[in-house]
């Protein structure tokens, strides 16, 4: 089993699906984690701080709206301050919102992309010094097939941020590398997620259950299925993985139909 002992990693959207079921798998593996989390989702953070600590490891549940310039220097700094480190950044926290091109606002445009795409960013600006100081560190994001492989019709925004996920680990992976610091991202496939199953931004239960039958592997992704996925990436077993972006799919993109 991938093991990340004495590690400490910063893991946002930690309340709820990907983010949450993250959490667990790097607990599982010996890790302690700051968790973010955001007062305006639904999701109550407690389940995953819960999850962690019934896990035998340390949970830190920080509220940050990481759309905001100095949320991510929070973040690393409360990390650091709680725990003595930082080792790994998953910054997985996103949004969808389901908008036609001919009416997305600036605004709008603005809105998601200071989510999905800068405060990624912003997460791994701030991870550096820290990590370099270390001479060791694993920067993780949550792409997406959409944008990371594939078009998503009328989540043009999404799709922009979710591909400049994937520019942004190759160009920074070439940056960190000689400061012993990798940098990769997951595109995950449908994942059954509150994310997902949203019928207002996304593909709502009824999407989700069809997208199934196109799955070469016969059921849609689960979080966990994502978690696996960033905790190898997190280890010392992927210490010569850098500058990718790991497409976990169920083979979904693999076909033309």
């Amino acid at each position: 089993m991938t093991r990340l002992d004495g590690r400490v990693a910063l893991v946002t959207g930690a309340a709820s699906g990907i983010g949450a079921a993250t959490a667990a798998v790097f607990a599982d593996a010996g890790a302690d984690l700051v968790l973010s989390w955001y007062s305006g989702d639904p999701h109550d953070v407690a389940p995953t701080v819960r999850a962690v600590e019934e896990r035998g490891r340390r949970a830190l549940a920080v509220e940050a709206d990481i759309a905001t310039a100095d949320a991510a220097g929070m973040l690393v700094e409360q990390t650091v301050s709680a725990f003595g480190r930082l080792d790994v950044v998953v910054a997985n926290a996103a949004i969808a919102r389901d908008v036609p091109t001919t009416e997305l606002s600036d605004a709008d445009w603005d809105g998601l992309l200071d989510v999905d795409l800068k405060g990624v960013f912003r997460c791994f600006r701030a991870a550096l010094p820290p990590m370099i100081a270390a001479g060791w560190g694993r920067l993780l994001a949550t792409s997406s097939i959409a944008g990371g492989v594939q078009g998503w019709s009328r989540h043009v925004h999404y799709a922009t941020a979710k591909a400049g996920i994937v520019g942004m680990v190759r160009a920074l992976a070439l940056e960190v590398g000689p400061h012993g610091i990798t940098v990769n991202a997951v595109a995950p496939g449908v994942i059954e997620t509150p994310q997902s199953l949203d019928p207002v931004n996304s593909l709502g239960p009824e999407g989700v259950a069809a997208f199934a039958a196109r799955v070469p592997v016969g059921r849609n992704g689960r979080p966990e299925d994502i978690a696996h996925a960033f905790a190898y990436l997190a280890s010392e077993e992927a210490a010569f993985v850098t500058g990718q972006t790991l497409v976990v799919d169920g083979g979904v993109t693999l076909s033309m139909a």
